[in-house]
């Protein structure tokens, strides 16, 4: 913050043409001195800019209480890696919520019809939903921004052209649903049909947590069917375009065993549009 600058009238000496001063120089008070000199106009704002310097400073250190004020604006990273943090928590907090309902309904069941048929179609659904761990076989494909510097762009391409954008994300998604997966996983979060995958800027946004490249996706299922989609999906074919013109990350590996964690986020849907028919 700047400081503020103020400045008096100055009084001058008389003028070579006045000639030299006669007689000492008087010694006039203070009180005589504002009484014999009028005083100027900035001479008047100096009380006035004093008085509102002091107001803003009571107002800052009143606002901040002893906090730098820019400091939360200014580091908007922290800011996000704390939102994620935060996320974290939260979720650890719900598992641990979720758990403690289950046990309760499992200990209240027995002397419960209504909970018995509760706990019994939950159950049933449990697995499609995504609510308990998949085990099984799974294909993961990784995807990566090329490690390019601005000089190494071929010509005719962008630093827009060598980034995973969010469609590339979705494309693999979709393309491995197609294929059957039985259960799916990004990054190390379970997902399910409902859960949307944002991008900002060529960070992944995923149930409020956030993560750079490369990208992870994972899913349960059978690794030919899996495959075949991949290879099949229109959106992937033009990623993989990309990758051979560009240098973009693209990796499909298969595993003969991999466990998936639960489903940790919210099931039910906030927002929905039905589709026009078109047939």
């Amino acid at each position: 913050m700047a400081d503020d600058e103020t400045s008096g009238a100055q009084e001058t000496g008389p003028t070579p043409d006045d000639g030299p001063p006669r007689g000492p120089r008087p010694r006039v008070g203070r009180l005589g001195a504002w009484l014999t000199h009028r005083p100027t106009g900035w001479s008047a704002l100096v009380p006035v800019i004093a008085l509102g310097a002091g107001l803003l400073f009571a107002t800052s250190s009143a606002t901040a209480r002893g906090t730098d004020l820019r400091a939360e604006s200014a580091d908007l990273p922290g800011l996000i890696q704390e939102g994620t943090r935060e996320n974290e928590r939260a979720a650890q907090r719900v598992e641990v919520l979720r758990e403690d309902i289950e046990r309760l309904t499992r200990e209240a069941a027995p002397g419960s019809e209504r909970l018995r048929e509760i706990d019994r179609r939950s159950t049933l659904v449990a697995d499609d939903a995504g609510l308990v761990p998949a085990t099984g076989e799974a294909v993961s494909v990784t995807l990566d921004d090329a490690h390019l510097d601005a000089d190494e762009i071929p010509t005719g391409f962008t630093v827009n052209d060598v980034i995973v954008h969010q469609q590339d994300v979705q494309g693999v998604v979709n393309a491995l649903w197609r294929g059957g997966a039985e259960a799916m996983q990004i990054m190390d979060q379970r997902v399910i049909s409902t859960s949307a995958v944002r991008c900002v800027g060529n960070t992944l946004i995923l149930q409020g947590r956030v993560y750079s490249p490369p990208f992870t996706i994972t899913a349960v299922g059978d690794p030919e069917r899996l495959q075949e989609a991949l290879d099949e999906d229109p959106a992937v074919d033009v990623y993989r375009q990309y990758v051979d013109a560009v240098g973009l990350g693209y990796e499909v590996t298969v595993d003969e065993q991999r466990e998936l964690p639960a489903f940790s986020g919210q099931t039910g849907l906030e927002h929905a549009r039905a589709m026009p028919d078109e047939r």
